[in-house]
């Protein structure tokens, strides 16, 4: 069963515990159920909405974050559960202990798969990109010439038109990207702890708000899945992110990529690298697993994504 991202609209929802389900009421009574079991992520993303703490408990408890949002649906919070792993004491231990040159030759090994994801991506939708797949070899550890950001300066433009720039207060595909972005963090936040790890911890980002710097390292490589979602929506004529537009982005998780033993969706894909970063925390592993293909394989036919949208 692949997971399904739940997203709360509607004014006045209430989200209760129902017997292994989430259960989803309005002022007029119940509008829907979602087995437990099932949900990837709960997305919260109108102000006006209750829980109960035996609702939210139990989320937590099957690893399911909750992502409350903003503005724009940029994500402002997130409740994840404090022990995802019975081994978890043993491994944020390792991770806290890790040498800043381990820190940084892994980083370095996330930066250049971005940048080839990046030119995937590019390559996809017929746009030239050599000079993104020019900078992947020159990525030294750590990345101290920052060809992360020089990369990012050549590949929003080519993605989405000489005149975009990301802005996260903006409408429009950057709206697509923040909403996108949110459903991608939230997975790779539930991936994080799942393996017994910190998300606070990071690799590389460092923003003293930033609780949830791991996540932010690891999804870097798959954030171009996400872009292609976008400027098929943009190329399609959408221009508003109506719930079709957010069903199109939160299916990105179920993106299949080709990885050492086959293929799988980008949820596992995440899952398996968090797992392989534990792996390198504890000495069993030298480096992290990424997906062989840099961007998703084309869509099998007939994939109905596994998302409810409340």
């Amino acid at each position: 069963m692949l997971g399904r991202i739940v997203e709360i609209t509607g004014e006045g929802r209430r989200l209760t515990l129902d017997r292994g389900f989430l259960n989803i009421a309005g002022p007029d009574g119940l509008l829907g159920q979602v087995p437990l079991d099932d949900i990837e992520a709960v997305i919260a993303s109108n102000p006006a909405i209750t829980y109960t703490n035996q609702a939210l408990a139990a989320l937590a408890a099957r690893g399911a974050p909750v992502v409350i949002c903003g503005p724009n649906f940029a994500p402002a919070a997130y409740l994840l559960p404090v022990d995802g792993h019975h081994a978890q004491g043993d491994r944020v231990e390792a991770q806290a202990a890790a040498s800043l040159p381990s820190k940084k030759r892994l980083w370095s090994e996330i930066v250049r798969a971005k940048l080839r994801a990046q030119a995937g991506a590019l390559e996809r939708i017929g746009v030239n990109a050599v000079p993104i797949q020019a900078l992947v070899q020159r990525v030294r550890s750590g990345d101290p010439d920052n060809f992360e950001a020089q990369a990012a300066q050549r590949y929003f433009p080519a993605m989405f038109g000489k005149g975009f720039t990301r802005d996260r207060d903006s409408h429009g595909v950057n709206a697509f990207l923040n909403y996108g972005y949110t459903v991608l963090r939230a997975a790779t936040a539930r991936s994080v702890v799942a393996s017994g790890l910190h998300p606070s911890l990071g690799l590389h980002h460092k923003s003293k708000g930033d609780a949830m710097r791991l996540a932010d390292d690891l999804m870097e490589p798959f954030r171009p899945a996400v872009d292609l979602i976008a400027w098929t929506l943009v190329s399609e004529g959408v221009e508003n992110i109506d719930t079709a537009a957010k069903r199109r982005l939160a299916a990105v998780l179920h993106a299949d990529y080709a990885i050492d033993d086959g293929v799988t969706t980008l949820s596992n894909a995440l899952t398996r690298s968090a797992q392989s970063l534990s792996q390198i925390y504890l000495g069993t592993r030298k480096r992290l697993l990424l997906p062989l293909s840099p961007v998703p394989l084309p869509p099998r036919p007939n994939l109905q994504p596994e998302e409810a949208d409340q």
